[in-house]
Formats: structure tokens, sequence, C-alpha cells
């Protein structure tokens, strides 16, 4: 059965899409077959894979409300052994819509179901808040990657992230484990992502990921052109950052 990983943070413009699209680039390089779950409305992981949302008749959306199976709105990806479950439009009411489902917050776990033997891996990429849609995320996962940009604000609402997921496991999903936190836009120049890292130590002991993605101008551009940057730099420094993060992923989840 794959194992499936949540990308979480409430935060924005914290890397979320940027690593999830780029660990399961590295993941599927690395022999893996993966599934990346785009749950954000606004569909960055899909745009950023080089796929038009605008011009996609279904997606996961259609998938939460009953109206397609997930097989009917995966997608193939130009890397091998990497699929998508694309976000459209419509996932903008999601929040919504869900509310008066029955199950609300178990949608796209029994979404899941029939995929779990088909990957290795499924990525969820989430939205940046705490409502519907992340809590779907959280009980179909039975793991959280959360990355954390190196800047002043970092920690700010980590603990209200840290409360919701302990609620989760507490009424919703008690194997909930959280993998761990990633640094992300990381600068060794700067003293103030030094102290954001001590203090990650203190809400994530021995949660820490040893890999570090830097800020790097080639991962920024690299969505524009609808490439992985695997594909558009893979010599960059934040390429062989996530090829190290999906090593390290491997080496945690393999036989677990």
């Amino acid at each position: 059965m794959g194992q499936i990983i949540s990308i979480v943070n409430q935060k924005g413009g914290v890397g979320k899409t940027t690593t999830a699209i780029n660990l399961a680039a590295y993941l599927a390089r690395l022999g893996k077959f993966v599934l990346l779950v785009d749950l954000d409305p606004q569909a960055n992981a899909t745009s950023g894979l080089g796929i038009d949302y605008n011009k996609l008749n279904k997606g996961i959306y259609e998938t939460l409300i009953d109206r397609a199976n997930l097989s009917e709105v995966i997608l193939n990806t130009h890397l091998s052994g990497y699929k998508l479950a694309p976000a459209t439009l419509n996932l903008a009411g999601a929040n919504v819509e869900l509310v008066n489902l029955e199950k609300r917050e178990f949608r796209l776990y029994n979404a899941l179901l029939e995929a779990r033997n088909d990957y290795d891996y499924i990525i969820i990429d989430c939205p940046p808040s705490l409502g519907l849609l992340t809590l779907n995320s959280l009980v179909a996962a039975e793991k959280i990657l959360i990355p954390v940009q190196s800047e002043y604000y970092a920690l700010e609402g980590l603990g209200q992230l840290i409360n919701t997921i302990n609620l989760i496991k507490q009424n919703l999903k008690p194997d909930l484990e959280i993998l761990g936190a990633i640094i992300t836009m990381y600068d060794k120049r700067n003293n103030l992502s030094n102290e954001i890292l001590q203090q990650l130590y203190q809400y994530f002991p021995n949660r820490i990921f040893r890999s570090v993605i830097p800020r790097n101008i080639r991962l920024t551009e690299s969505p524009s052109y609808g490439k992985t940057i695997l594909d558009y730099d893979p010599k960059s420094k934040g390429a062989k950052a996530y090829e190290r993060l999906a090593k390290e992923i491997i080496e945690l989840t393999s036989f677990k």
C-alpha cells in the first residue's frame, strides 16, 4: 500500500507547492510510482506541471463530491511514474460545498482508496488554510510534511497547526504522524535563518530533515515554464536539495 503524505502549512508562500511537485518528481526519478494530488484551489501544482487547468473538464473536486472516480481525473506528466490528480476552478467552492456532505472530512480518504495499491507515494499539496480541504488531507494521510520558510514570521501559527493535527489524531485519525519539518528558502548568509532553524528544534525535536531547501532563483523560475526543477535545471542547488529530500523520505518511510 502506498504512503500518503500531506504537505501542510496554513501560511502561504512557504514552498508547499514547490516542495510537492519537486519531491514527487525526484521520488519518481528514484524509481517510485507517485501520484500528486493538487488540493489547492489556486491550482499552482497543476499549472506548475505545465497543465492548463482552465481547459480541464474535471479534477479532484469532482472526485470529492462523487461526480467522478479518481481514475477518471488522473493525468500523466512528462516524467515516467509521475501522475497528477489536478485542481480545477471548481475546487474554489469546495470548502463551502463539502459542509453539508456526509462524512465530509473523509471525502478524500475514500477517494484515494482505489489508488492506494497503484502508487508507492501519494503526495497531497494543500491550500494555505485550515479549512475542510486541509482537514480532508490530514484525515487521508498517514504522514505530514511541514515546509517552514526561514523568515521572521515562520513560526507564527505553527502552534495552531500542531493543535489541529493533534485534534485530528484524537478524533479522526489516531495513527496520523508528523514526518517532519523541512526548511525552505534558506539563506546561510542570513543570521535570522540560523535562528529560525534553532527555534524549530523546539517544535520538532528529532524531526527536522537534514535536507534544507535553499533560496534559489531556478526553483522560482521553473513553474513559469511548467517544469519541475528536475527538468528545468537538474544541476542547480535547489534540484540537489530536493533529490536529497526524496532520498530521506524513502529512507524514513521504507518498511513502515
